[in-house]
C-alpha cells in the first residue's frame, strides 16, 4: 500500500542554492499535495540529480553560483531521458505582475520569489505532463484553493520582523491543523473516487 502511494505522487525536483527555501518548498509541497520532492542545492549536480530522480517537473532557480538555471534547463532539454520534463523557473529578478502576466524564459513559465505556495501549486498542475494533470489536476486545484487563505496569513506573519515567536508558533499550529484536516478530506475523496 505504501509503495503504491509513493507511485501516485508527482515527482518534483527543486534546484536552488537557497537551502532554507528549497527545504520549505519541499516540506509544504509534500504536506499539502500528492508530491514527492527532492532538493538539490548544488547547481553543478542538478542534471545528475534529475537523471537519478526522474522528476515529472523541475522548479529551477535562475541565479545560482557555478551555473545558472538557463544553462541547466538547456542541459536537461538536450538529455533524451529528460527533455520532456516540465520546468518552472523561480527568480527574484521578475515581479509578481510580470510572472502573472505569463512571462516565459527559454519557453518556460516563471514564478517570482518569494514563492506564493497556492500559485506554485497552480503552476505545477498547469505544467505537469497531460497524464499527470488528468489524474490529479482538479483535486489538487481544489486543495490549493482551500490552502490559499492559510498561506496568505502565514506569509503576512513572516513579513513583519517584529512579529513575536509566540504569534508565529500559534499561526503555524493553526496551519498544520488545517492542512491535516484538508489533507484527510482529500484522502477520503481520492479513496471514494478510486472505489467508483
Amino acid at each position: 500500500m505504501a509503495n503504491s502511494a509513493v507511485e501516485e505522487k508527482r515527482r518534483i525536483l527543486i534546484v536552488d542554492d537557497d537551502r532554507d527555501g528549497t527545504h520549505l518548498i519541499k516540506v509544504l509541497l509534500e504536506k499539502i499535495g500528492p508530491y514527492l520532492a527532492l532538493e538539490e542545492n548544488d547547481a553543478a549536480k542538478a542534471h545528475q540529480s534529475a537523471r537519478n530522480f526522474r522528476p515529472d517537473l523541475i522548479l529551477l532557480d535562475i541565479m545560482m553560483p557555478q551555473r545558472d538555471g538557463g544553462e541547466i534547463a538547456t542541459q536537461i532539454e538536450a538529455d533524451p531521458g529528460l527533455q520532456r520534463t516540465a520546468i518552472i523557473f523561480l527568480t527574484a529578478l521578475v515581479t509578481k505582475a510580470e510572472a502573472k502576466a505569463g512571462l516565459r524564459i527559454q519557453g518556460h513559465p516563471v514564478l517570482s520569489k518569494p514563492v506564493n505556495i497556492p500559485e506554485l501549486i497552480k503552476r505545477i498542475e498547469e505544467n505537469l505532463p497531460a497524464r499527470e494533470r488528468k489524474k490529479f489536476g482538479k483535486k489538487a486545484e481544489d486543495f490549493a484553493t482551500q490552502c490559499y487563505a492559510l498561506h496568505e496569513a502565514f506569509a503576512l506573519s513572516l513579513r513583519s520582523a517584529k512579529a513575536s515567536a509566540a504569534i508565529k508558533e500559534r499561526l503555524m499550529s493553526m496551519v498544520r491543523e488545517r492542512l491535516t484536516h484538508t489533507r484527510n478530506a482529500v484522502d477520503v475523496a481520492l479513496m471514494t473516487e478510486a472505489t467508483k
